[in-house]
């Protein structure tokens, strides 16, 4: 899916960043679902080598390996999920807007956007021994529209993209105030 099926791009505007959160921050999902595709492995031998006549039962066989089959289903479905959701929440900064768009689910999607002059507050935050080493955080900006805060979670760069950010509106509310 292209960025401009999603949003309309006005004639005289450029994007500037398109951002998603940091890869890193999705790692301990990807050990999380690691560790539970596991489980069936590990049940599979415990029940071979303490109930050997359960894996050859003509009824019991199908059954576990129907439940076994669901398990590993409904895992590759919410791991999916979870992805969908992940690699779908971005944030557009444009110079004239932006653009924050937010996947809940595999099927709802919401797009907030706001003027770059309509910035009051940018505020941008590095907690923790991970974020610190790989510099990674979340920002937040205080805006003046009908939504009056934007959060973006996990960013690579905060500090940067906050002074950044800042840059721009102080650029756009020159360009709409009529200051040169």
């Amino acid at each position: 899916m292209s960025l401009s099926s999603l949003i309309h791009i006005k004639p005289y505007e450029k994007i500037i960043h398109a951002l998603r959160r940091h890869p890193l921050t999705f790692l301990p999902t990807i050990l999380l679902f690691l560790a539970l595709i596991l489980v069936p492995i590990a049940l599979y031998i415990m029940i071979s080598n303490m109930f050997p006549d359960l894996l050859a039962g003509p009824i019991s066989y199908p059954l576990l390996v129907l439940f076994g089959s669901i398990y590993c289903l409904s895992l590759c479905l919410f791991f999916y999920t979870y992805f969908v959701d992940f690699y779908l929440d971005m944030w557009v900064i444009t110079n004239d807007r932006l653009i924050d768009i937010e996947q809940t689910g595999l099927f709802a999607r919401t797009i907030a956007e706001v003027d770059l002059y309509q910035i009051q507050d940018v505020t941008s935050d590095i907690r923790g021994l991970f974020p610190t080493i790989f510099n990674y955080g979340t920002i937040s900006l205080q805006t003046a529209g009908t939504i009056p805060k934007f959060i973006f979670y996990n960013i690579p760069r905060p500090h940067k993209l906050r002074e950044e950010i800042l840059a721009l509106a102080s650029e756009d509310k020159k360009f709409h105030t009529g200051q040169k």
